[in-house]
């Protein structure tokens, strides 16, 4: 095994077990503070700064791997997490909002850095000429990702019955805490560090495509949160009666199905190989992009028809989220392979960091519309937004350029 597939594996289980643990204190902290009373916008209120503070580091994160290098970013975000775990093991009486929104802040910081770092590595560590390649460990990544990220919602939500809600955090910080020391010591330093110091103006992108791309992404994932943080899993509890369990579980394996499709989307495509032997284009593009928002526009807009017919709206919503998770993943797949394809060597990081900054705030968007809109008018008038979001996201699209084959270069370190 060479140097750069060492390091990829490593950089991958790392982030791995940090999104197990993202999952599940989403999960818990969503169930555990509807047990306590909260409203549903009360609930989104206090996954506001872990949006917030990420926009912000995803635009200061992407200059700091830039400046220091991607691992020791990749190692903050984990210690971060750890402390933000430990944060909410206090008793209930300490759990207020402005000090869970603290605690979140601190968790939003370390999920974008440990995400910008691991994202950003992949391009470093695949090298020049080979966007199929490329394509391909962006998919792995991000799917498996998505797939762990459903795992921790299953183990928070599962925890939480089991062990209690500390009992869940103290589990979680302490398997995290471990992965960060084996990865401190086996990755090297320096990935992704640029031989040149950027200046902190450097963190704006001034390339017309990564700023189209990045308000497209802006749009698809506020169009995902817009109901899939809190008025889904609230409505299942509160409106259809279930479970925990029940909960955790369906959502853990929405996303990990929605993980696999996003990892299988270079041979579901079938663009590895290229739409045109011989043609400079290589690989997914603009058109491609803006195909599959079209599609994806067509499942919010249908179930929320759907939930408005005399028909069972637990079957709706299964078979509705699992369509919805099989065009969102595509989505999502193709955006994390355009952000790298459109990049150059030397800015990855920085562009990487700008591309999430609006990931997250798209996030941002989303989680408090979806609280409001669910308190104000209910599951479908999430879903509504959800249309129009993505509508937005194709729109944005047409200003989306194809991707041209890279002449071979050697990367720096």
């Amino acid at each position: 095994m060479d140097t750069n597939t060492r390091n990829y594996l490593t950089v991958t289980a790392g982030y791995w077990a940090f999104t197990i643990t993202d999952g599940a204190i989403r999960m818990l902290v969503v169930l555990y503070f509807h047990l306590l009373g909260f409203s549903p916008f009360e609930v989104a209120m206090l996954f506001l700064f872990y949006e917030v503070f990420g926009i912000v580091t995803n635009l200061v994160g992407g200059w700091l791997g830039a400046r220091i290098g991607l691992n020791l970013t990749m190692h903050i975000g984990m210690g971060l997490q750890v402390v933000a775990l430990a944060m909410l093991t206090v008793p209930d009486a300490w759990l207020t909002v402005a000090y869970v929104m603290l605690a979140q802040a601190l968790s939003g910081i370390a999920k974008d850095l440990n995400k910008m770092s691991a994202k950003a590595s992949v391009k470093t560590l695949v090298g020049a000429g080979g966007e199929s390649r490329l394509f391909k460990y962006v998919a792995i990544l991000t799917g498996s990702k998505n797939a762990l990220k459903g795992a921790g919602f299953f183990v928070g939500a599962l925890l939480l019955e089991l062990i209690g809600f500390r009992g869940a955090l103290a589990v979680l910080a302490g398997m995290l805490l471990v992965v960060l020391i084996v990865t401190a010591i086996v990755l090297p330093t320096g990935v992704g560090r640029m031989a040149s110091k950027p200046k902190f103006t450097q963190v704006f992108s001034n390339t017309p495509a990564i700023n189209w791309l990045s308000a497209a992404r802006f749009f698809l994932f506020g169009a995902r949160d817009v109901w899939f943080v809190v008025g889904l899993p609230v409505f299942l509890v509160a409106v259809l009666e279930w479970s925990y369990t029940q909960v955790g579980s369906f959502m853990a394996l929405w996303v990990i199905g929605y993980g696999l499709v996003q990892a299988a989307a270079p041979q579901l495509l079938r663009l590895s190989r290229g739409r045109d032997r011989g043609a400079r284009v290589s690989g997914p593009g603009g058109r491609s992009a803006r195909i599959w928002a079209l599609a994806l526009l067509v499942m919010p807009v249908g179930i929320a028809l759907a939930l408005g017919q005399d028909w069972s709206p637990s079957l709706v919503l299964i078979v509705g989220l699992i369509l919805f998770g099989v065009f969102f993943a595509i989505n999502s797949a193709l955006h994390s392979y355009l952000i790298l394809a459109y990049s150059d060597f030397e800015k990855v990081s920085l562009n990487v960091g700008f591309y999430y900054m609006a990931n997250a705030g798209g996030r941002l968007a989303g989680t408090v519309l979806s609280g409001l809109v669910y308190q104000t008018q209910g599951l479908e008038g999430c879903l509504w937004w959800s249309a129009g979001f993505v509508l937005a996201a194709f729109l944005l699209s047409w200003r989306l350029p194809e991707v041209e084959q890279t002449t071979p270069a050697t990367v720096g370190s």
